[in-house]
């Protein structure tokens, strides 16, 4: 996972409510000129229409347990409106995969359907307009009320990176040149968006360009962040998964995490003083 190419889907959203939207539409031959490995023309082999409203299409199936919140799997993907539009994916960025952590809604409508594939598995998810971005849309991008299509291959499911006392870190991103560690008398200035399963992207620095700063000593940050966080260094990007224990446990925070949520974090660190 080191020097993964942290995509920056991501970071779009910084600037917004859609997050995981490219700006651009391209049709599917593009696509598939760019050398995309999402043929959606195969034989389905199997079908679920779940509770919700959404259905599930299977091209290959693959072995293995079912996917569960809190696995970070690397997908292949595409995203596409009733009328053949591709409006995400991570081809469009010329990346070979991306990062997927389950179960904190990072794309409306994804995890419920997510969580019933497996490794290996190819697939076509029928999103309606309700589980996606509903009468919002995306201005200049998604209608109202359309529905959506995940074209998705589950590629692996990533093991941590390390596991501090519960709590799972995914470096997805180094520069080995920086040597300099967050660690006791440093000062850290970080960028991160924050999710709960109930509460996705409740916080996030980059909307309004305030990154965070603190230091070691500092009272009051997350016991599980500040774990994450020890020795690591400018540049860094990571996915944390912080359990409920190690967060705001039974007690929850205010009305924006429940008790007992774990939270994500999405952070580049961008430096150590």
């Amino acid at each position: 996972m080191k020097g993964l190419i942290f995509s920056a889907v991501l970071l779009l959203m910084a600037s917004c409510d859609v997050s995981g939207i490219t700006k651009k539409k391209v049709d599917t031959a593009e696509l598939k000129e760019k050398g995309n490995t999402l043929n959606a023309n195969k034989k389905v082999i199997e079908k679920e229409k779940l509770p919700n409203g959404e259905q599930i299409q299977w091209f290959e199936k693959g072995n293995g347990p079912l996917l569960k919140s809190g696995d970070l799997v690397m997908i292949d993907y595409r995203v596409e409106l009733p009328d053949g539009s591709v409006v995400d994916g991570n081809h469009l960025l010329k990346k070979p995969s991306f990062p997927y952590l389950l179960g904190f809604q990072m794309q409306p409508g994804w995890d419920v359907a997510i969580e019933k594939l497996r490794v290996g598995d190819f697939a076509k998810i029928s999103i309606p307009s309700q589980q996606a971005r509903g009468n919002k849309g995306v201005d200049g991008l998604i209608p109202k009320n359309a529905d959506n299509y995940l074209i998705v291959r589950v590629l692996s499911s990533e093991k941590p990176s390390a596991t501090i006392g519960g709590v799972k870190v995914w470096l997805l991103e180094e520069n080995k040149k920086n040597k300099m560690r967050f660690k006791e008398g440093k000062t850290m200035t970080i960028h991160s968006m924050v999710s709960s399963p109930s509460n996705p992207l409740y916080y996030n620095s980059y909307r309004d360009n305030k990154p965070f700063t603190f230091r070691f000593e500092d009272y009051g940050i997350v016991p599980g962040l500040k774990k994450a966080l020890t020795n690591a260094k400018k540049s860094d990007r990571l996915y944390i998964y912080v359990p409920a224990e190690q967060a705001y446990g039974n007690k929850g925070y205010l009305d924006i995490v429940q008790p007992n949520e774990p939270l994500f974090y999405n952070v580049l660190v961008m430096d150590v003083q």
